[in-house]
């Protein structure tokens, strides 16, 4: 396991990544990460800190509003030393939104959590995965990384501004999660990767 921030620099490595700050994380992943000293990054949603996962999630079906921790557990995350990335204002998918509005989403995120948790945001997770070129030029001039959601391994050639990420929702079988690596793995995710494609809402295809 590295830091987000390694992984493309590091073959075979892999990095742990969790959107949104559910509250769920503290007593679920935190113990185990700790555990077994694993570096972690959590994507926050900075308006909806404290509260619920209630945004809207058109054109995708409707999900469980969930708790979200507030800015005092995400300040004990950084203690512990998990890393903060921005998701977001309000969980806007900013491939759909005007520039200057898509901006304010990306820039308002980051100073929010640093203001609040003293921990320097150097990543970004575009909400629903969704971005394009002007998006990610202007990710570029706040962040250092940023990740989308295509279903594959990360490359020395991808661009640091959309770097694919694995769901752990396609890893929920111990054999699938056992043979990530090999052949037979790789051939699971291509096969997931374009059903995923053809069942992706036209909105964002």
């Amino acid at each position: 396991m590295v830091p987000l921030a390694e992984v493309q620099g590091t073959p075979g490595a892999v990095a742990l990544t969790f959107d949104d700050g559910y509250k769920g994380f503290l007593d679920c992943a935190l113990p185990l990460l700790e555990q077994y000293r694993w570096p972690a990054t959590v994507f926050v949603v900075s308006g909806h800190v404290g509260g619920r996962s209630d945004w809207p999630c058109a054109p995708y079906p409707p999900m469980a509003a969930l708790e979200l921790m507030s800015w005092s557990e995400l300040r004990q995350l950084v203690q512990a030393g998990i890393v903060l990335g921005a998701h977001g204002v309000h969980q806007a998918n900013l491939a759909a939104l005007p520039e200057e509005q898509a901006v304010r989403e990306m820039e308002d995120c980051r100073r929010e959590i640093e203001d609040h948790t003293g921990q320097a945001v150097e990543a970004l997770a575009y909400p629903f995965g969704a971005s394009t070129p002007a998006v990610r030029r202007t990710a570029s001039r706040h962040f250092r990384l940023a990740c989308g959601t295509a279903l594959r391994y990360v490359s020395a050639a991808d661009d640091p501004l959309d770097l694919p990420r694995i769901d752990a929702y396609y890893l929920r079988s111990r054999f699938w999660f056992d043979h990530l690596m090999d052949p037979i793995g790789r051939c699971y995710l291509a096969a997931r990767r374009r059903i995923r494609q053809l069942r992706q809402p036209e909105a964002l295809a």
